[in-house]
């Protein structure tokens, strides 16, 4: 017994020894599901002395018996089914008419023609703005809810976590190995394919948006003179940064906007990782019927940036610069751009 004592482990390896563990089902849901997690027993109890309280309340938020993460993942739902409307008419200007037009200046006055119905000063802020930004907020506010809910499940100031700290700074006695320490400390929530190409897809879009809304409106005063032959200025001045610019633009979104659609209508497949091998589902039916959704979304994002593509940088792309007068105001708005 005494030989046994003096070899025992401290209390915080074996605090850290128990959030270690990590189980997962064999089908692991999607981490941005919009469920909470169970109730904890505090929760449970101050929800039964205070559903008293709920019956006489006025009808509201408060009484409604739903959490943030309910109304946070139908405001980034509903708010995408908007953006489509903007979407497809972009698509016709952008690419399928400049296609059939086959040069810039005839496919300009479509554009104007298009413009009249999106970027008017009631449409634009509620098909493109508004919605826009109300589903890359609710994304953000989404994550930061959910890592509180797991700090304060899984022991953001317990003994535990304190032990960790220390464990990750080198300040304990026994060395942890990486695996273990990144499992112990996942409190934020997973990312998806879908949620890493959407912050992606953020940065490009806010590129795009700065350079042909905000940027004339700083300079020139006015974004009027902005179209399909200021785009094909800048790949006319600036290729490199162009083709980068616009190729990520269009592929980082097709797959984003084609990814969340499946999702939004139950189509995305699950648990089949990053390259599509499905090697966490054990049933080989299903995991060939998840390889094929796997592909076939993919492929759907592939058709959607060649079909984008094939006007926006097949035709514009080579529609050449501007001259004149209009081609100086081009070039003015583009030298206040930091990277050019």
């Amino acid at each position: 017994m005494e030989s046994r004592s003096l070899h025992s482990k401290p209390s915080e390896e074996t605090l850290i020894s128990l959030l270690q563990l990590d189980p997962s089902p064999i089908e692991t849901p999607p981490a941005d599901v919009d469920k909470d997690l169970p109730p904890l027993p505090e929760d449970v109890l101050e929800n039964s002395t205070g559903s008293l309280r709920s019956t006489s309340s006025a009808p509201g938020l408060s009484g409604s018996g739903h959490s943030a993460i309910f109304y946070l993942t139908r405001i980034q739902k509903f708010s995408s089914y908007l953006v489509p409307v903007f979407t497809s008419l972009h698509v016709v200007n952008t690419s399928i008419i400049p296609l059939f037009a086959r040069s810039v200046p005839a496919s300009e006055a479509y554009l104007l023609l298009s413009r009249e119905i999106y970027q008017t000063s009631l449409t634009e802020p509620l098909l493109v703005a508004l919605p826009i930004v109300a589903h890359i907020a609710s994304g953000f506010a989404l994550r930061l809810v959910r890592r509180s809910q797991n700090l304060k499940r899984y022991g953001g100031n317990t003994p535990g976590m304190y032990a960790l700290y220390r464990a990750q700074t080198g300040k304990t006695s026994r060395a942890l190995t990486y695996n273990s320490v990144n499992s112990a400390s996942r409190i934020w929530p997973s990312f998806s394919y879908i949620s890493i190409s959407g912050y992606i897809f953020t940065v490009f879009l806010a590129a795009h948006a700065g350079i042909n809304r905000i940027l004339p409106l700083q300079v020139d005063g006015d974004s009027s003179n902005i179209g399909l032959g200021f785009v094909s200025h800048g790949f006319a001045r600036h290729p490199i940064i162009s083709w980068i610019a616009y190729t990520g633009l269009l592929a980082i979104g097709c797959g984003h906007m084609v990814w969340g659609a499946a999702k939004w209508l139950g189509l995305a497949p699950t648990a089949m990782g990053w390259s599509g091998s499905g090697r966490n589902v054990i049933d080989k039916k299903v995991r060939r019927r998840k390889r094929r959704a796997w592909w076939a979304l993919h492929g759907a994002a592939v058709a959607a940036a060649g079909v984008w593509a094939a006007g926006g940088l097949g035709i514009i792309a080579r529609g050449g610069s501007t001259d004149g007068w209009i081609g100086k105001i081009y070039d003015d708005i583009y030298s206040r751009i930091p990277l050019l």
